[in-house]
């Protein structure tokens, strides 16, 4: 299935790349990794996570304490956000439309 990122998302996404490898080298590249593969497992079955909100669901990384925040269209998942898990939650809310 596939998947698309919101602007949004995508720049958080890419944020928290930066932030993990500017503190140790080739963490940013095992958090892009982790995060791909939640997105991977999201996109396989969208319906498999616990949802948050409407049909907002979250799919949760194994090692780094983020979730991938998604909806299901009938194109693939859209990705609402790459959200730090002790950030505040409601802060993609905006994003549905």
């Amino acid at each position: 299935m596939n998947y698309q990122f919101h602007p949004e998302a995508e720049e958080e996404f890419l944020g928290a790349i930066d932030w993990y490898e500017d503190h140790e080298r080739n963490l940013g590249f095992d958090f892009a990794r982790e995060v791909y593969a939640t997105i991977g497992r999201a996109a396989q079955c969208p319906n498999a996570w616990p949802v948050l909100e409407g049909s907002v669901r979250r799919c949760q990384t194994k090692r780094f304490p983020y979730g991938v925040l998604y909806s299901h269209e009938p194109d693939g998942i859209l990705i609402l956000a790459v959200m730090h898990l002790r950030r505040d939650p409601g802060y993609w809310k905006h994003r549905l439309g």
